[in-house]
């Protein structure tokens, strides 16, 4: 769904509703891909460093998506991924190291002593899984329309179903 929107359906937002439609994409983790975790506080990092580059960067990660698939990150340590996502966030544009930055666990106890110490994102996931309970976001893609889940839109929309969407439900 990403790639139709990226490529197809926000040009014609753009072009015929852009005082009427606004897109808000909302990360939703499913954590039953824990590497779906890494990959949302990349975009998160993103978001937090330039956020106008996050749909480039969500674009480069969907087109890379499989070298983030669970098998192929398993045996791999968790700042390690993270040092290939920030390179992906470098390759557009951004300063990899700042999304590294963001993104690095310490392997040492906060000062108050914690040891579940998070990273720089961290509190960026909170309030992204927060906000997802609250609305009734359980799985992706969820699409809501003023507020409310619009069960009738499918991850399988072509673009031309979504501008037949749109010319029936924009006002």
């Amino acid at each position: 769904m990403f790639n139709t929107l990226y490529g197809s359906v926000f040009p014609i937002i753009k072009q015929k509703y852009s005082s009427k439609v606004q897109f808000i994409i909302r990360q939703q983790i499913q954590p039953w891909h824990p590497s779906s975790t890494l990959t949302h506080e990349a975009a998160a990092a993103v978001l937090r460093l330039s956020p106008a580059k996050f749909y480039e960067f969500s674009a480069a990660l969907f087109e890379h998506q499989r070298e983030y698939f669970d098998v192929n990150v398993v045996n791999e340590a968790r700042n390690e991924t993270y040092e290939r996502l920030a390179k992906l966030a470098g390759n557009t544009g951004l300063d990899g190291s700042k999304v590294l930055e963001l993104l690095k666990v310490s392997d040492k106890p906060g000062e108050d002593g914690s040891l579940n110490v998070g990273n720089g994102v961290t509190d960026d996931i909170k309030v992204m899984v927060k906000t997802n309970r609250l609305t009734g976001v359980h799985v992706t893609p969820t699409v809501l329309f003023n507020g409310l889940v619009e069960g009738n839109i499918s991850s399988g929309f072509s673009p031309q179903q979504w501008e037949e969407w749109l010319e029936k439900n924009v006002v």
